[in-house]
């Protein structure tokens, strides 16, 4: 089999691989069922892409817009097309060469409405711990009384109004909601009635401070399942491990891993169950000096991690600083290991105040102090059973507060109590997304192309030599591992983020912002700067904004709504100022996003492309960057027929198409992975690297720095040995390179190239 590439025949040497050559990422809804991804499947298959990624497909809650509420795992979504829908798309997909990587849920199923819909948690209701279900959900049953709170009412029970609860038969209902009464109680007095449940409804706001059950970060309506449990593990994973042995589907991601027990005795566990063939990648945070657990079955991460090293490339340090001296004086907030510090605090103490007490008390009350501090100080998302130390830097930091023998006391306890060391670590996972994820990035945000899962907002920008030795790294442990820039969870698109990162080399880009809040205004103004003109702009920069207020908890949140100042950010979004108009953005803007591509497609791993981000693709935050998908298929033709790519959608396009199209063509030349170094006045500019002997990417980074410097004057590349020819389309096809280039020359056509060895 051979396929042709900007004019030169490429002859395939596809093997038989367990990891897939690149993911493609749909986002199923009732709206964009399994018919609709089986109406994409030929466009997808002329793109490159060689599997499917679909979201959460097991049953969910009605009308979910993204599947990570299941209500029953032994079902197929019947509101995306049922199992049939799924098969029908499977057989579709493999008759175009496609395979198909589920993403699962173990970690947690929803607290739907109707409750009904999860049979597991409504018998554990009706029959309380002696229900053959009570093992499936990780309950305090002597916190509470013996009763499980739900925090389902609107106020305190004592302010209900007058028949809002009240028994009906066999169910007690609260409005349209309704619960199990348990046996022998239906005839009872309400007060009775209620003092005789398995469970105790509560006002909402109670979860904070009394929740029993483990829940997915601080989603009550989403309740913590235990998979280390063999028999909730078979039953939880039944129909998957089905669907895997009958070859429907043949990889899977596992979503939210550090929330279970036991990570790797889990994995260990899926990994016999599936076998070795088939390809699993963890949704694991990785903090920038972390690595994956190397006793991990898996194929690596989800690629968070490859993320925050593309994007700290094309991140100037020297800007990123001044624009943090900028920020923190214009907003009068303190420096970022101070805002993640008390973004910890609040957090631990608030919204997880419940799950810090469950631990405290099995500590002790010698030692709560220290298992508080020992949480905010905790440096990455969770420690691991079997670890002999926690961090150096964490001991000091909470004993500085608890006391030294204190925290000494619970690093012991971590050691010999795995109850308590799971519990741990499962609580701490949550407060680094929270704490970090959902506030802390919200809160600091001098250059909010940095606020990234996994990333470092006080310390951005990535060096090319780390580059490299990340790069080179996957490629020795982890080759198959996956790699992403943009997600159904990203904060901001990739392109909206090249778009600011421009930012970072020329600081006086931002202006002054202007309003009431000067935190709103800065970020409004590098929120306006990356989505730039877009349809339905003020609506979605309203949107994101808001949510961006209520995350940041500094003048509004969640629960506890400012309605005033919420109203103003709407106000506020009409003034606005949009992008810089000069062409000198709009060049480094391109630069960056087809840099990242470049990088992300060409590097070490599995290359994920989220829909829609093959061309250009301008996203904020969910719900926003959960749109149904927009398929470039016309302009994918036009390509393929010879049209040469014109504007910074079509480049990516072309670009994207080329690399998947090669990725799975010829497999053999991404192995391996050189650095090559460039030589000249400019060499910093250029972030350049073989794959094989036979593939050699190169990328401009702080283009606009570059330009200002007068270009790349005579810096050069030296080239492995041999003859190298252009892939990309719109290049000079008759061009060849060899020994040292000159890289005016070989970036001549833009700010990437990509050559392939010519035999």
């Amino acid at each position: 089999m051979s396929q042709s590439y900007a004019g030169h025949e490429l002859e395939s040497d596809v093997p038989a691989a367990v990891a897939p050559a690149s993911t493609y990422r749909l986002q199923l809804r009732p709206e964009f069922p399994f018919a609709a991804a089986e109406a994409a499947v030929p466009y997808l298959a002329t793109l490159g892409v060689s599997h499917l990624h679909l979201s959460p497909v097991l049953e969910a809650v009605p009308g979910s817009a993204h599947g990570y509420d299941v209500t029953d795992h032994s079902r197929v979504r019947a509101e995306l097309g049922g199992e049939p829908g799924l098969r029908a798309l499977a057989r579709t997909a493999r008759a175009h060469g496609l395979g198909l990587v589920l993403d699962i849920v173990p970690n947690h199923m929803a607290v739907p409405s109707p409750l009904r819909l999860n049979r597991p948690l409504w018998e554990v209701l009706r029959d309380g711990p002696d229900s053959p279900f009570a093992r499936w959900f990780d309950i305090d049953w002597e916190a509470g009384g013996g009763q499980v709170l739900l925090p389902v009412l609107a106020a305190p029970l004592e302010e209900a109004a007058e028949g809002e609860l009240k028994a009906d038969g066999d169910v007690l209902r609260y409005g349209e909601q309704e619960f199990p009464l348990r046996e022998g109680t239906a005839g009872l007095a309400l007060p009775e009635l209620l003092a005789a449940q398995w469970y105790r409804p509560a006002c909402w706001r109670e979860a904070r401070t009394s929740l029993n059950y483990r829940r997915f970060f601080t989603i009550s309506e989403l309740i913590g399942v235990r998979v280390e449990d063999p028999e909730v593990f078979d039953a939880t994973h039944a129909k998957v491990l089905e669907l895997v042995r009958e070859g429907v589907v043949e990889g899977l991601r596992i979503d939210h891993v550090d929330g279970l027990a036991d990570p790797e005795g889990y994995l260990r566990r899926l990994r016999t169950a599936v076998g070795e063939d088939c390809w699993v990648v963890v949704e694991k945070i990785l903090a920038r000096g972390e690595r994956l657990p190397p006793a991990w079955p898996v194929a690596g991460t989800t690629g968070y991690d490859a993320l925050h090293r593309v994007d700290g490339v094309f991140t100037d340090p020297a800007g990123t600083r001044r624009l943090a001296e900028r920020y923190l004086e214009f907003t009068g907030l303190p420096v970022w290991e101070e805002t993640a510090e008390a973004c910890a605090r609040a957090v631990l103490t608030g919204d997880l105040a419940a799950e810090l007490a469950a631990l405290q008390r099995l500590a002790g009350a010698e030692l709560s102090d220290a298992v508080r501090e020992l949480l905010v100080a905790y440096p990455v998302y969770r420690p691991y059973p079997g670890e002999a130390e926690l961090p150096a830097g964490a001991l000091e930091r909470a004993a500085a507060r608890a006391g030294s023998g204190a925290v000494a006391g619970v690093g012991e306890l971590l050691l010999r109590d795995p109850a308590f060391a799971a519990r741990f670590a499962q609580t701490s996972a949550a407060l680094r997304a929270k704490s970090l994820e959902d506030r802390a990035f919200y809160r600091y945000a001098p250059l909010l192309s940095a606020t990234e899962v996994g990333g470092e907002p006080g310390d951005p920008a990535v060096p090319v030599a780390e580059f490299h030795a990340y790069c080179a790294g996957l490629a020795r442990d982890w080759p198959g591992t996956g790699t992403v820039l943009s997600t159904h969870d990203t904060k901001r698109s990739a392109d909206v983020r090249a778009r600011i990162s421009v930012l970072s080399q020329d600081p006086e880009l931002m202006g002054t912002p202007a309003g009431a809040d000067p935190q709103l205004a800065w970020v409004a103004r590098q929120t306006a700067i990356g989505l730039g003109e877009a349809p339905e702009r003020a609506e979605r920069l309203e949107q994101a904004l808001l949510k961006g207020a209520r995350e940041a908890a500094l003048h509004t949140s969640w629960t506890e709504q400012d309605a005033a100042y919420e109203a103003a950010i709407g106000q506020y979004v009409r003034s606005v100022r949009s992008v810089p108009a000069d062409d000198a953005f709009a060049e480094a803007a391109r630069a960056n996003q087809l840099g990242m591509a470049l990088l992300h497609l060409a590097m070490p791993g599995v290359p994920e492309v989220y829909q829609g981000a093959e061309t250009e693709y301008r996203a904020l935050v969910d719900p926003d960057n959960r749109r149904p998908a927009c398929f470039p298929r016309e302009e994918l033709g036009r390509l393929d027929a010879g049209a040469v790519p014109r504007g910074p959608a079509q480049e990516k396009l072309a670009l994207t198409a080329a690399l998947l199209r090669l990725r799975r063509s010829r497999p053999g030349l991404f192995a391996g992975y050189t650095p090559l170094a460039a030589r000249g006045p400019a060499a910093e500019h250029c972030v350049a690297f073989a794959r094989s002997a036979g593939l050699v990417a190169v990328a401009t980074r702080l283009s606009h720095r570059l330009s200002g410097a007068g270009g790349w004057r005579d810096t050069s590349l030296a080239l492995p040995p041999g003859c190298w020819v252009p892939l990309l389309p719109g290049a000079v096809q008759e061009a060849s390179y060899g020994g040292e280039a000159a890289l005016a020359e070989l970036l001549r056509d833009g700010p990437v190239a990509v050559l392939v060895h010519r035999e």
